[in-house]
């Protein structure tokens, strides 16, 4: 059996202000389709401001975001395919 490796690359990008962290995601699929995704972080008040953090914090909401839509996506293609209703599992 002949395995052959894929790699796809996930762009993520961030605009920033003193409380606020907006990140987008977009990742590029084989066929040329780009999924798109956003998500954000915002600072309390008294917390110190740490701009590493609500990157973490944004990069993960739309990284997740991303995953559900990939996600979606797959079971839609699925579903064209076989033509049935597939029922994606959430962790």
């Amino acid at each position: 059996m002949m395995h052959t490796a894929v790699g796809w690359h996930v762009e993520l990008e961030f605009t920033e202000d003193d409380r606020h962290t907006r990140a987008a995601a977009m990742v590029r699929l084989p066929d040329g389709t780009e999924v798109r995704a956003h998500g954000r972080a915002t600072r309390h008040t008294v917390d110190a401001n740490q701009p590493r953090v609500g990157e973490e914090v944004a990069a993960a909401r739309a990284l997740n975001e991303l995953a559900m839509t990939l996600l979606t996506k797959a079971h839609g293609e699925i579903d064209e395919a076989s033509g049935r209703v597939s029922h994606p599992i959430h962790a």
